[in-house]
């Protein structure tokens, strides 16, 4: 089997604090929201995401390499900036609004990982994985603007 390069532990690693910051942000909006559907659905994906990150920590690992292990710093600050935001206004239209913006970077995030093709076992869980990141973004897009 083919040794993990540094850039792809460093893309992997990238995604792994993406996920964590999905992962939180999507409990953090579940512990927030009212609508018993709505916080259905962010635990769902606070858990994917937590999934992801664990499925990508297992394939650093597994070329014996060390994986991220949590967030990003700025993913702090965007929970923090949609407390904030809850404050004023449809709390639960500001938290879809900051669910989509941190879906918007996460689909950065994998659209670059995607392109990179990776082979094997890494390019096979981008590519599913990335599946999943667009269908909750396309699903928050579509929420956010039915609710305009």
């Amino acid at each position: 089997m083919a040794t993990i390069t540094d850039e792809i532990v460093s893309t992997l690693n990238e995604l792994i604090e993406t996920c964590e910051d999905g992962a939180e942000g999507y409990k953090k909006a579940a512990e927030d929201v009212e609508d018993h559907s709505l916080k259905t659905l962010f635990s769902g994906y606070s858990a994917q995401r937590a999934k992801f990150a664990s499925e990508l920590r297992t394939v650093v690992e597994s070329q014996g390499a060390t994986p991220a292990n949590s967030g990003h710093a700025a993913g702090a600050l965007h929970r923090g900036w949609m407390s904030v935001k809850e404050a004023v206004g449809n709390k639960e239209k500001a938290i879809i609004d900051e669910c989509e913006a941190g879906e918007d970077k996460a689909m950065k995030a994998y659209r670059d990982a995607f392109e990179k093709n990776y082979p094997g076992v890494t390019g096979e869980v981008i590519n599913r994985q990335f599946a999943g990141i667009q269908e909750a973004h396309n699903r928050l897009r579509t929420m956010k603007h039915n609710l305009n």
